[in-house]
């Protein structure tokens, strides 16, 4: 059974559109959410699949992926909106996103920049930090399965037809589907140790992607003999140290590659502050032994000096929007790296946006409720804040909410100094951070 243009399911709740793709197990369309007036995208059983003796079989594992991927709430990591049976087929009814995809874009750029590469390869990372958190695996991480939202550029990753629980260093039976050149060892064989490293080669061989335009020889005829071409042969613009935290991402042993994502991301991030200049080196020092009030310190002492206003010692409008979006980068990706992706600008920017990213008074104040900065009607001091991990979701940097002492020096009253929060998020939001 294949839905038409404008037809109706679920009782009238959805308007087919359009088909949007076909794979090996589903077809996507595009539809409209009748009541919401929001378009939706709407995964189930392609044609093929529906006259197969094993449909029965292969829908209970459709099935069985909406229902997990539901259960995962993560920025970087498709929503699903809704599962739901039209007949005897089961729907995944999932947002619906209009950037296309990253292989596209690469083809279309030819190659990326090494900052907006590992601006997605982290964001894509942050949200397979998250799945292995909750005992899976995705099994298919590549440039296609990775979207990106038009209106903010975030990578998005999608397609879990292949994800599996996983019990880390335990020999467990999967099937085999893979995606060649992005596919590590262990996905050739059907029982094999697997975990978050698998992956790890996978994201990897993504950002050689990105980077070269190039896929890299599948991991098949590696273990045959036949040698990775390393990617600043492809692109020599490409740091050494750049080059070396890609090939160690993409060790063919699983052992030996590194054990978590997390752990590649901190090879990939100190490469490349090993590039720049040491002037974040005292922000990374102070993170990476989690001392957050003063790596909080250090934050808002580099922007003041980025920003040209270590003299006045505070930000005005024009002095954030001059911020450069390499500097807040860099601050968002150590705070994101050193803290599980708890703290950030992005952590904050996304809840500035979802309470209507407006530059007021009445959205510092609900971002201060959210962010753990206000409670009960009242701006908290600076050394009442919660300077641990277990601190809420983006409660950190601070945005140059001053100590006490520090605001009465500098002759600020009120919540002046808070302003700035929305002010460098705005900044933010207009980098892509």
């Amino acid at each position: 059974m294949i839905w038409k243009p404008n037809e109706t399911i679920q009782g009238g709740k959805y308007l087919i559109e359009e088909v949007l793709g076909v794979g090996g197990f589903g077809v996507t369309y595009r539809a409209k959410d009748v009541s919401l007036n929001k378009f939706v995208a709407i995964k189930t059983a392609n044609d093929l699949i529906q006259t197969q003796k094993n449909f029965s079989q292969q829908q209970d594992k459709f099935v069985q992926e909406a229902f997990r991927l539901a259960k995962c709430r993560h920025a970087h990591i498709v929503e699903v909106k809704d599962v739901c049976r039209e007949g005897e087929l089961w729907c995944m009814v999932m947002e619906y996103i209009t950037g296309g995809n990253l292989e596209q874009y690469t083809i279309k750029k030819q190659v990326l920049s090494a900052e907006e590469a590992l601006l997605h390869i982290r964001q894509v990372g942050a949200a397979l930090t998250y799945i292995h958190q909750q005992g899976l695996i995705h099994r298919d991480v590549k440039p296609s399965n990775i979207m990106l939202r038009t209106d903010t550029a975030e990578a998005v990753l999608i397609d879990f037809g292949l994800a599996r629980e996983f019990v880390d260093g335990k020999i467990q039976t999967h099937t085999n589907a893979r995606t060649e050149s992005y596919a590590p060892i262990e996905q050739y064989q059907i029982r094999a140790k697997r975990g978050a490293y698998t992956d790890v080669y996978a994201l990897a061989a993504t950002f050689y992607f990105l980077l070269t335009g190039i896929q890299p020889l599948p991991a098949q005829f590696r273990w045959q003999g036949a040698k990775l071409i390393p990617p600043k042969k492809h692109n020599p613009h490409l740091s050494d140290l750049l080059n070396q935290g890609i090939i160690q991402g993409m060790i063919l042993e699983p052992e030996e590659r590194p054990q978590s994502v997390q752990e590649w991301l901190e090879i990939i991030s100190v490469t490349e502050l090993q590039q720049s200049d040491q002037k974040y080196s005292r922000l990374t020092e102070l993170l990476a032994v989690r001392q957050w009030e003063r790596a909080d310190e250090e934050t808002y002492d580099l922007i003041l000096k980025m920003s040209r206003r270590v003299k006045e010692g505070w930000l005005d409008y024009p002095a954030t929007q001059n911020l450069s979006c390499e500097v807040l980068q860099i601050i968002d990706r150590l705070w994101l790296n050193y803290s599980d992706g708890r703290f950030g600008f992005s952590v904050q920017r996304k809840i500035w946006q979802e309470l209507g990213g407006k530059i007021d008074y009445s959205t510092e104040c609900l971002l201060g409720e959210r962010l753990g900065w206000r409670v009960e009607n009242n701006w908290l001091a600076h050394d009442s804040l919660n300077f641990s991990l277990d601190a809420v979701l983006g409660h950190f940097p601070w945005n140059g909410h001053l100590p006490q002492g520090k605001l009465k020096e500098l002759g600020l009253v009120g919540s002046y100094s808070r302003w700035w929060s929305c002010l460098i998020l705005s900044r933010c939001q207009e980098c892509n951070i």
